[in-house]
Parts: C-alpha cells; sequence; structure tokens
C-alpha cells in the first residue's frame, strides 16, 4: 500500500470537502439564473396582455380617433388638447389622427408583432393627412406624432421586421416630412424660439401666445435632426438646433435655466427652475443628442447643465427647485416627471445617485399605490389639487435603464410591483383609466396614448430585451426608438473629463457614439472597462 505525504492528503481532504460545496454553489447559481429567466418571460408575457387589452379597446371603441375612454367606452380627439389646460380654441371639424395607434407601432415592433404593424402602417399611409384646421402644441405633436412616425419608418425599413417586400414606399417619412414643413412656421420668430401652439392648415394664428416652456423650445432636436438624416433637407435639423442654442444662451451665470419664457422678446417669464415639468426633456434632449449626432457641443451643453443641477437642486436623494438666477430654493417639491432622472443620470454612468433616487421614487409609489403627480417635499404630504397619476411612464423607465446596468434582479421585483399596481387600480373593462385622486383612487375616463408607447413598452423591455440584442437605440422623450448609426454622427465625439459630478469620483459618458454590437449591458461593461484602461476612476459597484 503506497502511503500519501501528509500534505498531499490535507489537499486532497480539502478538495473532496470543497468539491460538493462548489457544486451545490454552482447549482445554486443556475437555480437562481433559472428561476429569475422563468420569473422575466412570465411577467413578460402579463405585460403584453396589459398593452392588448389597452391598444385591442382603442382600436375597438376609438380608432382612428386620437385616444380612448376606457370607462366609457368612448374616444376623444385629444390630439389638440394636448398641452392646453384650458381648452381653448377647439376645433369644430377635427376628428383625429389616429395618435394612439401612431404611438403603438414601435411597441408592436418590440413585441413582435409585425403583422399588426404592417396593417397599421397601411391604415396612415392610405388615411393620414395633416392637412386640418388643428391648433396643436408643437412639443406634444412633435415627441407624438412627429417621433412616432420617423421611428416607425425606420423600423419599417428594417429588413429583420419582415414587412412584405413591396408593400412599404416610405410613406411614413412623407407624413413625417409634410408635419416636419408645417412646424417650420412655429420657429418664423425673431428669436428662433418657437411658438408653443401652431395650426397644422394655416400656421400661427393672429394673437397667438408667445409663451412656451424651456421643454417646448428645447426638446426638439432628435425628432427634427432624425428626420433631416433621413430627408436630405437641413431645415428641420436647423430650426431645432438654432432654437436650442438661443435657450442655452439665456441660461443664468449658475448655468440655469427657468421654466417659461417668451419667444419673441427672448426673456424669461418664470425664472424658478428644476428637472420636472417644463424643462425634464431639455437635459434628456442634450445627451441623447449628443449620443445620436456626435456633435461635441451636446457634451459641452449637457455637462455644464448637469453639475449646475447636482449643485442647486440636489438635496439628498431628492431635486428640489431653486431660483435660476441666484440658486436659492423655490419649491420643495417632488413631480411625477422627475422620475425619469435616474434613467438619465444611468446614461452618464451616475449609477449610484441614480440608485438613490429611483429608490425614494419607488417609495413615494409604494406610499401611495402609484405615483401622485405632485408631492411636497417639506411638508410630507399630497399638493392638494394634483393628487391625479395619468398612467406615466417615468419610474419603469428609470427602472428598466437600472437594470441594464446592474442586472441587480431587485429592479424586477420592482417592475411586477409597478405591474401590479397598475393592473389592481387602473385596468377596466375597456382599458387601463388614469387615477384622478390617488387617495381614494377614483379613475378618470382616458388612457393616454403614452400608456401604450411608453408604460407598457419600457415594463415589457425590463423582462424582456430581446429587442435590444445586437442593437443599440436612443429612446425619445416618448418612448419611440431611434438607431444609433455611425453614419450620422457628425464625427467621433471626445471623451470629456470632468470632477464635479455627484460621487467624487470621475464618471465619464456611458452611451458612447458608435453603433456598438451589443446589448445595453454589454455596451456598458465594456464602456466602463475601457475607461478604467484609459485611467480613469469609475465606481466599481456601479457596474457589475
Amino acid at each position: 500500500m503506497i502511503m500519501l505525504p501528509r500534505k498531499i492528503l490535507i489537499w486532497v481532504h480539502l478538495f473532496l470537502l470543497i468539491c460538493p460545496n462548489l457544486f451545490l454553489l454552482s447549482n445554486s447559481k443556475l437555480d437562481s439564473y433559472s428561476y429569475l429567466a422563468a420569473k422575466k418571460k412570465r411577467m413578460s408575457e402579463k405585460v403584453r396582455k396589459m398593452f392588448y387589452h389597452a391598444y385591442d379597446n382603442y382600436m375597438m371603441h376609438a380608432f382612428p380617433h386620437d385616444e380612448l375612454k376606457p370607462l366609457t367606452k368612448e374616444f376623444t380627439d385629444s390630439l389638440t388638447e394636448l398641452g392646453n389646460l384650458k381648452l381653448e380654441h377647439q376645433p369644430e371639424h377635427y376628428n383625429g389622427s389616429a395618435l394612439s395607434l401612431i404611438e403603438s407601432l414601435s411597441s408592436l415592433v418590440i413585441l413582435g408583432n409585425f403583422t399588426e404593424f404592417e396593417k397599421g402602417v397601411s391604415w396612415l399611409s392610405e388615411n393620414l393627412t395633416f392637412d386640418v384646421d388643428a391648433r396643436i402644441n408643437l412639443f406634444e405633436c412633435n415627441i407624438r406624432v412627429l417621433g412616432g412616425l420617423v421611428s416607425a419608418h425606420i423600423l419599417a425599413t428594417d429588413s429583420t421586421n419582415r414587412l412584405v417586400q413591396g408593400t412599404y414606399k416610405n410613406q411614413l417619412l412623407d407624413l413625417a416630412e409634410d408635419l416636419g414643413r408645417r412646424f417650420l412656421r412655429a420657429f418664423d420668430t425673431p428669436t428662433g424660439l418657437p411658438y408653443a401652439w401652431i395650426n397644422l392648415k394655416y400656421g400661427v394664428m393672429e394673437n397667438e401666445t408667445t409663451e412656451t416652456s424651456t421643454s417646448g423650445c428645447g426638446s426638439l432636436i432628435l425628432e427634427m435632426g432624425a428626420l433631416s438624416r433621413l430627408t436630405g433637407d437641413p431645415r428641420f435639423e436647423y430650426a431645432a438646433l438654432r432654437a436650442l442654442r438661443k435657450l442655452w444662451s439665456m441660461r443664468s451665470s449658475l448655468n440655469l435655466l427657468g421654466t417659461t419664457l417668451d419667444v419673441v422678446t427672448g426673456e424669461w417669464i418664470e425664472y424658478s427652475a428644476g428637472i420636472g415639468a417644463g424643462v425634464d426633456s431639455f437635459y434628456e434632449y442634450l445627451i441623447k443628442a449628443y449620443i445620436l449626432f456626435g456633435r461635441d457641443e451636446f457634451w459641452r451643453m449637457f455637462q455644464s447643465a448637469y453639475i449646475a443641477v447636482q449643485k442647486y437642486f440636489r438635496y439628498g436623494p431628492w431635486y428640489h427647485e431653486a431660483d435660476m438666477r441666484t440658486g436659492k430654493p423655490t419649491y420643495w417639491q417632488l413631480t411625477s416627471l422627475q422620475a425619469f432622472w435616474p434613467g438619465l443620470q444611468v446614461l452618464v454612468g451616475d449609477v449610484p445617485a441614480a440608485n438613490l433616487s429611483h429608490r425614494e421614487f419607488y417609495h413615494i409609489w409604494n406610499k401611495f399605490g402609484v405615483l401622485p403627480e405632485r408631492y411636497l417635499l417639506d411638508h410630507q404630504m399630497l399638493h392638494p389639487t394634483e393628487k391625479y397619476y395619468p398612467l406615466r411612464p417615468e419610474l419603469v423607465e428609470s427602472t428598466f435603464y437600472l437594470y441594464q446596468a446592474t442586472k441587480d434582479p431587485w429592479y424586477i421585483e420592482v417592475g411586477e410591483s409597478i405591474m401590479d399596481s397598475l393592473n389592481l387600480y387602473t385596468k377596466v373593462e375597456g382599458g387601463y383609466a388614469s387615477i384622478r385622486d390617488v387617495t381614494t383612487m377614483q379613475l378618470e375616463d382616458h388612457q393616454h396614448s403614452f400608456f401604450l408607447s411608453e408604460t407598457c413598452k419600457y415594463l415589457y423591455l425590463l423582462f424582456d430585451g430581446t429587442f435590444l440584442v445586437n442593437h443599440n437605440y436612443i429612446f425619445t422623450t416618448e418612448g419611440h426608438p431611434l438607431p444609433i448609426l455611425s453614419s450620422w454622427q457628425e464625427r467621433f465625439p471626445d471623451t470629456y473629463n470632468s470632477n464635479n459630478w455627484t460621487s467624487t469620483k470621475v464618471i465619464a459618458l456611458v452611451a458612447y457614439s458608435c453603433s456598438f454590437p451589443f446589448s445595453f449591458h454589454s455596451m456598458f461593461m465594456v464602456c466602463m472597462c475601457y475607461l478604467k484602461i484609459l485611467g480613469f476612476s469609475v465606481p466599481d459597484k456601479s457596474y457589475e
């Protein structure tokens, strides 16, 4: 009998002891992955049913009008009302523009329903016209209609979407170009800032209001820029860019912008600044325009604006409002639109700050069952008149981005909770209804088009990211995907260094410019590793 040395025997015993544990650990991890994969599949199917419950009811009871009234199973021609709180100047003969169908097209592709997508494209190609006597809000029509058409055109010309050959001949792009030309009349002002309201048939009406919001004139560059790239007509991008530059020139010495302004005089009307209603998509479009078009100018604007936000608005996990001239706090309140901010922070790699704010928004969601429109932080109470929840997508949007960046299964749990709340409180026989008062869960007879274009879409992508595999997209503020193409890049953008982010470590731009053949998460990992190789300091926990 051969006697092994004592040291070898010890190692053999250790090996025999450790191996089963390693095997068990490996099996446990595999079981965990399998469980998560099965759960995500179940959740994605539930979201699919949500979307079709909303979409089918719209098509049955409201199409071709703009939006569904789910409680009465009727319709509303709401494109002329969007952004119009007083409901003034309503047209007599406007009969809708199939708004909810336009908003649903990209969602249908993401769900893999190419047959219904093609039917929608065909109907719009044959029936939609913008030569109508209807006064519309430029910002809302841009993000919903123009963005929906441009995105759907790109998806329709993508060979992987398997449209019947020869049935599509750029009809959606033709419609988008016609709409874009009508938009151009709004920019005929001394400042280049566009009117907030324009009549699709007649242009800017006599005695039209000259007041607009920062978002209204600073969040047009993605859709109008994409339209220029697709048509070869530079006028659309030029008009949006001129307005954005003028708006940026109006910033205070603190790099802050107010909420409302006059498009003729170029003077501020409301000096209180924040990241919520009236300003939110301005920040979003600066960074996304940089990613999509590669123009360094957008990055420099965003970098300065982001640092100012962190310096003057941030208070722990919250963001209050402040006077753009002094930086002193004005309103201590949470608005539901602010919930987009963690998603934006993911795009620039400020993941720890994104996670912190996201958890606070989710805490408020759990407190009321949904996210109220406005919550007074200084009094820890609801705003007395803004207690509603109109099926907004911003919290689930940020949840989607954070899961893509971290792969933390906790965000899947958050998504499930949001989905359950929507089904519990807002689902009715005729679709999904807005909530008028979160304290009573009283419903309102309105299913907003963004429920189809954003809320359901981001929930689905959270659980099933198949659409994102081997593609990189920027989602507009209305959730419409635009591909990141090297041919749209003006030049390969420089990587800028910043030492003023939320973290004391340097955070560099995550969503890089080229069209990498990776998923969003893979791209995030590659960028973080690449930045570390270059010598940048990045927070390790943010990308594991």
